[in-house]
């Protein structure tokens, strides 16, 4: 593995452990329109059924179940422009964890709403999500809370890449598996399982937003993923 603190296959085995009864188990459905277009069988992995719309639970969870008595008590405090944002928040509800959420002032009112509906303090600041991002570490360090990061963190990479394992089983005869990059937490999970337990398949990362033209995937047209899930994604992905 390119870095020492990436997670591993068993941590994120774990995970799964971890979610069980928390997160579902999305289906795959295959997808004619695609199918035909690539011509051949194209599956999507279904996580906008997973519970707040997004895989963002997974490691949400993974993170916040691991916190010590003295963790929870000081609170957890997470920096997202949506979904993140909500799965922090719905998990610290769960768990009877006091979360704050800071969000950018542009951020989807609908998503914002939510994150407050499952319990969260939400802090609007600054006009990008790197703005938010500076304000929630610095209150982090201020109170002693933990800063739970959306991909730059190997325990929720692990919890993300439970997805990995399920794929694994849902889709034991599909040779080639295409993840989205933004930050990476999510490809670099699925790709630590991928590769751990069916080495010979293709694994393709693709990101949004490069070609200039704008995109529709605008929750992964991030500037760069993070510097752990690059390494990651670096030592795994055959393109």
């Amino acid at each position: 593995m390119a870095t020492a603190t990436a997670p591993t296959l068993a941590e994120i085995e774990a995970a799964r452990e971890r979610l069980a009864g928390r997160a579902r188990v999305t289906p795959v459905h295959g997808s004619e329109t695609l199918s035909r277009i690539a011509g051949t069988q194209v599956w999507l992995k279904a996580e906008n059924l997973q519970r707040t719309g997004s895989f963002k639970i997974r490691g949400a969870v993974n993170k916040l179940t691991g916190l010590d008595e003295a963790e929870r008590a000081a609170g957890v405090i997470a920096a997202s422009a949506g979904n993140h944002g909500q799965a922090v928040a719905w998990a610290a509800r769960e768990l009877g964890i006091a979360a704050t959420v800071f969000m950018p002032q542009d951020a989807p009112m609908a998503k914002v709403e939510a994150t407050r509906t499952y319990g969260a303090t939400t802090v609007l600041t600054g006009s990008m999500f790197d703005d938010a991002l500076a304000a929630a570490t610095a209150r982090a360090e201020e109170t002693g809370a933990t800063f739970v990061h959306a991909f730059e963190d190997p325990t929720v990479i692990a919890g993300q890449g439970t997805i990995g394992l399920e794929l694994v089983e849902q889709l034991p005869d599909a040779r080639t598996f295409i993840l989205p990059i933004g930050g990476g937490g999510l490809a670099a999970g699925i790709a630590i399982a991928l590769r751990s337990l069916r080495p010979d398949v293709r694994i393709v990362g693709v990101q949004a937003g490069k070609t200039g033209h704008g995109t529709i995937a605008d929750g992964i047209a991030v500037k760069h993923p993070g510097e752990l899930t690059m390494a990651i994604l670096d030592d795994l992905l055959d393109d």
